[in-house]
């Protein structure tokens, strides 16, 4: 099981960028599909993207297609997303998870991390 922490969020103007990291402790890190999700305030969770263990990514979300990009980096255990074009749309926090292949998300808390709030604000 992993246990994962999320950074790297904050207070960015409109057209920013930032580059959120999920840094996993625990065994067999490569060996899962990584997926970002998003909550924006009274609304549900929701898929922005995944990556699986052998690094094919699907992009769920449709209103940062072209603007998202993920990766991982199993040497550190850290999966990363990189987000351009930031609006004050894309305000929320942001999760990561874990699962055994994308799509196939537990709903348990212990799968995912605290997450980290991303504000796009002028």
């Amino acid at each position: 099981q992993l246990h994962l922490v999320e950074s790297g969020g904050g207070l960015v103007q409109p057209g920013g960028s930032l580059r959120l990291s999920c840094s996993a402790s625990g065994s067999a890190f490569e060996h899962f599909a990584l997926a970002w999700f998003r909550q924006a305030p009274e609304k549900e969770r929701e898929a922005i993207s995944c990556i699986n263990a052998g690094n094919l990514v699907t992009t769920y979300l449709d209103s940062v297609k072209g603007r998202v990009s993920v990766s991982r980096e199993n040497a550190k255990n850290t999966m990363y997303l990189q987000i351009d074009g930031l609006k004050p749309e894309d305000t929320g926090r942001y999760f990561c998870t874990y699962a055994v292949t994308c799509g196939t998300w537990w709903s348990d808390d212990a799968f995912w991390g605290q997450g980290t709030q991303v504000t796009v604000s002028s």
